[in-house]
């Protein structure tokens, strides 16, 4: 899919980076979901805390490189409190739309891909970092939740995908599991 899987492009044609984009905020989304169900019933207790380490004085290892890591939180809403109406400034003489033939770098979208797959490739090790978060939230360390009020992101009142189908199923089975079980 526009030379991301050998390795990645350095660049695409934004009307190819917007499609992939338009497939991959709510596949991301769903895979969130996803962990939230298979984390659903694993306790975890928190590590202590570690002691400061003294600096020494030989050379850093070189590390491999790692593969991104997925994030395991929903991006934040944004809410624009300035409207358009005088007090934000606005271009008295228009503006041009963006050329969809321009090159766009693609880098950034390569490496949430990667994380995307290994997140996939990874579900179980997923889920035991999202309960290692939520006690850390239950704790008092983290302050935003994992899952954000409303619809999750990329999320399509009309299904045109076959990803929009998915992302509604896994949205509604997290709500679920996120629910206190029933004791009764």
């Amino acid at each position: 899919m526009a030379g991301l899987d050998e390795g990645g492009a350095d660049a695409v044609p934004r009307r190819v980076w917007r499609r992939i984009m338009r497939l991959l905020r709510p596949a991301e989304a769903a895979i969130r979901r996803l962990i939230v169900i298979a984390a659903r019933g694993i306790a975890v207790d928190l590590p202590k805390p570690r002691a400061a380490r003294k600096p020494t004085a030989a050379a850093p290892k070189v590390a491999k490189p790692q593969a991104p890591a997925f994030p395991l939180a929903d991006p934040p809403r944004r809410f624009d409190k300035l409207r358009w109406e005088g007090l934000r400034p606005f271009p008295q003489d228009g503006f041009e739309l963006a050329d969809a033939d321009e090159e766009v770098d693609a880098r950034p979208l390569c490496r949430r891909l990667v994380a995307l797959k290994h997140a996939l490739d990874d579900l179980d090790g997923q889920a035991m970092r999202l309960a290692r978060r939520q006690a850390r939230l239950a704790s008092g360390l983290y302050h935003r939740k994992i899952l954000r009020a409303g619809r999750p992101p990329g999320y399509c009142k009309r299904a045109n995908q076959e990803i929009d189908d998915v992302l509604r199923e896994c949205h509604s089975l997290a709500l679920s599991a996120l629910k206190a079980p029933n004791s009764s």
